[in-house]
């Protein structure tokens, strides 16, 4: 009887290791996610006076990066023509990117339809997808930057460049309903993750352009924090 409560006491002690090393590890993605948040990339940028107003979005979750539709010999519209979007506005100048997994983008127009399986995904890693969307009016966004020419340059390229293309060079559209009438998705370069989140990804374009931002922040809130509010009084 002895040798069994000796053994019975060292698997509860295994038992409490185990539970306690999985509760560590969202409490250690979290730390790490505040200190990804605050470490800054590109440190000394300052913003231009005057410049290229880009737009930062965000629904909570996640940060879109709104850019001019047509910007010099800088053209979306040959990429990401509005014949691949169900009922875009004639008069949208403007042009919304995100980026994130296949399934969470995909399969889950509404919260409410989230999956298990969408969840593993999204934290194991998944095929990587580009959300764009054509907007009219980008005053509903939250934050904006103002980028010298050379830094939208960067900036656009950084996002160009993140499609999956066809044989001619042209983004693959992915033949699925988008969320609304201005929304379409394609198909990008590489894996989402939890590690590779739709907010670290919109830093990394960021940072790619010269932009100061944050090292690591998966998070939205530890994207948006560097910037400016935007200014709807006009």
């Amino acid at each position: 009887m002895a040798r069994r409560r000796r053994k019975s006491k060292g698997f509860g002690r295994w038992a409490r290791r185990i539970v306690l090393g999985i509760a560590a590890v969202p409490a250690l993605y979290l730390l790490a996610a505040l200190l990804g948040s605050l470490i800054p990339v590109n440190r000394g940028w300052e913003e231009t006076d005057r410049g290229i107003t880009i737009y930062l979005a965000d629904n909570g979750i996640h940060a879109d990066i709104i850019m001019p539709a047509r910007l010099g010999t800088l053209d979306w519209e040959p990429l990401v023509p509005k014949r691949h979007f169900a009922a875009p506005d004639p008069q949208a100048q403007w042009v919304a990117f995100g980026s994130g997994e296949e399934r969470v983008y995909l399969e889950t127009p509404r919260w409410r339809d989230i999956k298990p399986r969408t969840v593993w995904s999204a934290l194991s890693g998944g095929k990587r997808v580009m959300h764009v969307e054509w907007v009219r009016d980008p005053r509903y966004a939250a934050r904006e930057i103002r980028l010298r020419p050379h830094e939208y340059r960067r900036l656009w390229a950084a996002i160009r460049a993140d499609f999956e293309l066809d044989a001619q060079g042209r983004p693959r559209h992915i033949h699925a309903p988008g969320y609304g009438c201005c929304d379409a998705f394609y198909w990008a370069t590489g894996k989402a993750s939890a590690f590779r989140t739709c907010n670290s990804w919109a830093a990394n374009r960021l940072r790619l352009a010269g932009v100061e931002t944050s090292l690591w922040p998966p998070f939205v809130q530890g994207l948006l924090w560097r910037y400016r509010k935007a200014d709807h009084s006009t």
